[in-house]
């Protein structure tokens, strides 16, 4: 029988946050850079993004490397508004939503990201959603490029585990990446895989 429920870690995107990888592929497709696609998709990347993602390189030395990888002179800012098209909006019934279940669980958000995105996004947050500060909705929001780690490194759930004395068995995992679910599962999270179409809201928490 499994244990109920007392803490919950959120991803961040196709979760709260909307999405469209294919958005930042034709950005940069729209620049010269045909084979972005295989460089990285959702469920890969090359090793230049997990550097990024980890914090292990800093956002001048990505985009210099991404010049290098792509063999173009694009400016940073080119490189920046491609790499951060696919990041869209926080729709208001989700964030009320949180705001609402954060009264019945103690909640942390885990996102594999990296500080070009994380900047970008927390602006369009302010914009979106004024007067409110996403990461003091959460007990503590985590990210890949902070943590040092990411999913689905079993590192990275028990490096938050320990650090909130949280047991894997009373502790749910909501992630739209199969393969960070299944990780979370080896641990003995609790975890949902939060499909589209389906959204926070369609859960019964």
């Amino acid at each position: 029988m499994k244990s109920p429920i007392k803490h919950i870690i959120f991803d961040l995107g196709g979760v709260f946050l909307n999405i469209d990888f294919q958005l930042t592929n034709q950005a940069f497709i729209d620049l010269g850079v045909l084979q972005f696609n295989e460089m990285f998709t959702q469920h890969f990347s090359n090793p230049l993004f997990e550097l990024l993602e980890t914090g292990k390189i800093s956002e001048e030395e990505f985009y210099t490397a991404f010049r290098k990888e792509s063999k173009t002179n694009l400016t940073n800012e080119q490189i920046k508004g491609a790499w951060n098209a696919l990041l869209l909006d926080f729709p208001k019934e989700r964030i009320d939503w949180l705001k609402n279940i954060s009264k019945k669980y103690r909640i942390f958000l885990f996102s594999n990201t990296n500080q070009i995105h994380y900047d970008c996004f927390i602006e369009k947050f302010k914009m979106q959603h004024p007067g409110l500060d996403f990461d003091s909705l959460f007990i503590k929001a985590y990210y890949s490029q902070n943590l040092g780690l990411r999913k689905p490194y079993p590192a990275s759930f028990q490096a938050i585990l320990k650090e909130q004395s949280l047991h894997a068995g009373e502790t749910l995992f909501i992630d739209d990446t199969i393969k960070n679910i299944e990780a979370a599962q080896e641990l003995g999270l609790q975890t949902i895989h939060l499909k589209a179409p389906l959204t926070v809201l369609d859960l019964a928490l």
